[in-house]
């Protein structure tokens, strides 16, 4: 286990709380998650231990990792048991949504998001906005496992050349199509090669 770079410490992940129709977004979650603990690095995420959430926080604590589960009160039954959440490393417990997303936002230093539903894509776009109006420079991934997010990269070119993200050079999430490549991709993005160290990882995704 090894960190490879200093400035990226945690990581957030965004993702479902059901399993999804495909295996493989399952299996993507606990490969993230495997490959978090074996960098040396923690996850932040929503706490929740089903589905898509459940297989990273598995795949990290399996594999000896750290990890913090950022969850709203009313959520504690819906999205996890009191009893799984007792396994995580860090348990927070916020009074609504907002704080929680502010929270993982504070926590985090870089941000993937892997197939989920309409929670999952507001938690994403939200961090890109935050992120067009020059508040972070933190990456942002998209886990773009069976081409789950073909039609949001496409919304967002298609917003580009209609001239609606006026500040394009400041929302460059990567995409990446392996979950075994994220973490990879994440630390050559902030690495200190900076943009050729990103360059060389994404040429090999």
């Amino acid at each position: 286990m090894s960190t490879e770079n200093s400035t990226i410490r945690s990581i957030c992940v965004y993702c479902g709380s059901q399993p999804g129709r495909d295996n493989a977004y399952m299996e993507a979650g606990r490969a993230l998650g495997r490959s978090i603990a074996d960098h040396g690095l923690r996850l932040v995420y929503g706490g929740g231990t089903r589905g898509i959430m459940g297989a990273v926080a598995s795949g990290v604590l399996s594999n000896g990792g750290e990890v913090t589960g950022i969850i709203p009160e009313f959520l504690m039954d819906k999205e996890a048991t009191r009893h799984s959440l007792g396994q995580l490393n860090e348990l927070i417990v916020t009074a609504d949504m907002h704080e929680r997303k502010h929270t993982m936002f504070e926590r985090a230093d870089a941000f993937v998001a892997l197939p989920g539903g309409i929670g999952t894509l507001e938690e994403i776009v939200e961090i890109m906005t935050w992120a067009q109006l020059g508040r972070h420079r933190k990456p942002m991934v998209f886990g773009n496992i069976n081409n789950f997010w073909r039609p949001m990269l496409d919304l967002l070119q298609h917003m580009r050349e209609e001239g609606f993200v006026h500040t394009a050079h400041l929302v460059q999430p990567l995409v990446v199509d392996d979950a075994a490549d994220i973490v990879p991709a994440i630390l050559a993005a902030a690495g200190g090669n900076g943009r050729e160290g990103e360059a060389e990882i994404i040429s090999r995704l």
